[in-house]
């Protein structure tokens, strides 16, 4: 598929900027998924290139967070095995439902989470206790999440870091880690197969994909040197901003 130069170029300034809020507050794909249809790739292509791309960004991000010591991978094992099977469940699922209940439902949720985020105290980058335990966070919020996330997911990036901090009482620098390796294993798994369904564009992939490490990079290192008061504000404003784009331009 050819596409022209600028148009590669003006993606890759998307990308990397889609990796720098994302790595922040979640919803990048909100940037580039209508950037690949406005360069006039086929859904499922644009779908297909925009997940390999953003899994790439959230590794980085992922990979940083968990090297400076904020991601514990060993408590979220269960977690993450129930959040591919339940987006392994949920990609199939939506091949054969509608959608559109979510989307009228999503802006609602998104809402209530951004004022979550604006009234929860600021300045706190510690622990608080937890409303419920690991395994059952992971079979229910970890598996919900991951089928959501195969069946939809836009929003992913706001109500993941909502759930750590709600049920499981962690701060949000860690919440902000620990969303990111949830989302890297929702996403890989959708990733991994559009690359064997053929659908990858991958000169546009590739390049999207180093502007999305990039960006995810620079907005990892901001979340752990800025902590909790840097992140709240903007994962409360990208939040909004979501949930009036899919209110009023769905």
């Amino acid at each position: 598929m050819e596409i022209a130069t600028d148009t590669q170029i003006i993606l890759v300034f998307v990308a990397f900027f889609a990796g720098l809020i994302s790595s922040i507050a979640g919803s990048g794909g909100l940037l580039t998924l209508p950037a690949l249809l406005w360069a006039g790739l086929p859904p499922l292509n644009a779908l297909a290139t925009n997940k390999v791309q953003s899994s790439l960004g959230t590794l980085s991000s992922a990979w940083n967070f968990f090297r400076r010591g904020h991601l514990r991978i060993s408590s979220l094992k269960l977690s993450l095995l129930l959040a591919i099977a339940g987006a392994g469940a949920g990609t199939f699922v939506v091949q054969s439902l509608d959608t559109q209940l979510l989307t009228r439902l999503l802006p609602i949720l998104l809402l209530a989470i951004a004022l979550y985020f604006l009234f929860l105290p600021t300045g706190n980058n510690g622990d608080h206790p937890a409303k419920i335990t690991e395994p059952v966070f992971a079979c229910t919020a970890s598996l919900g999440m991951g089928f959501y996330g195969g069946f939809f997911g836009p929003g992913m990036g706001s109500i993941m870091p909502f759930l750590f901090v709600w049920l499981l009482g962690h701060n949000l620098v860690r919440a902000t880690a620990e969303t990111k390796l949830m989302i890297l294993a929702v996403n890989g798994t959708s990733a991994m197969i559009f690359v064997v369904s053929g659908y990858v564009v991958w000169s546009l992939a590739i390049a999207m994909s180093v502007a999305q490490v990039i960006g995810a990079r620079m907005g990892s290192n901001l979340v752990m040197k800025r902590g909790s008061g840097f992140v709240q504000p903007i994962i409360t404003g990208v939040t909004l901003l979501v949930a009036l784009k899919l209110l009023f331009f769905p």
